[in-house]
């Protein structure tokens, strides 16, 4: 059975050869376009629109995609990317 998540729940999936995390932002039950694709959504095939942690733009996933992962965990990997990001603007020192 596919398990049903809540908005704001972490969760993990495979993206592009690694693994992406992010918040919950909304369960889709019904057929919507969004962007340049068409998500099929039903009551029994939900599909969820997540903000990955990483990158903040939102993209739509399978629920059978998704696997949850411990709130600690998500925090966790926010602040490394908020790290991360940060470091990344800072100029080189020569």
């Amino acid at each position: 059975m596919i398990k049903e998540f809540k908005i704001g729940d972490y969760v993990e999936w495979k993206a592009e050869g690694a693994r992406a995390q992010g918040a919950i932002l909304k369960k889709v039950v019904t057929p919507l376009r969004f962007e340049t694709q068409t998500v099929h959504a039903s009551q029994k095939d939900p599909q969820y629109f997540i903000k990955p942690i990483t990158s903040g733009i939102i993209v739509v996933k399978k629920a059978s995609a998704l696997k949850p992962i411990d709130e600690k965990a998500g925090i966790a990997a926010k602040r490394a990317a908020k790290v991360l990001k940060d470091n990344l603007k800072k100029p080189a020192v020569s």
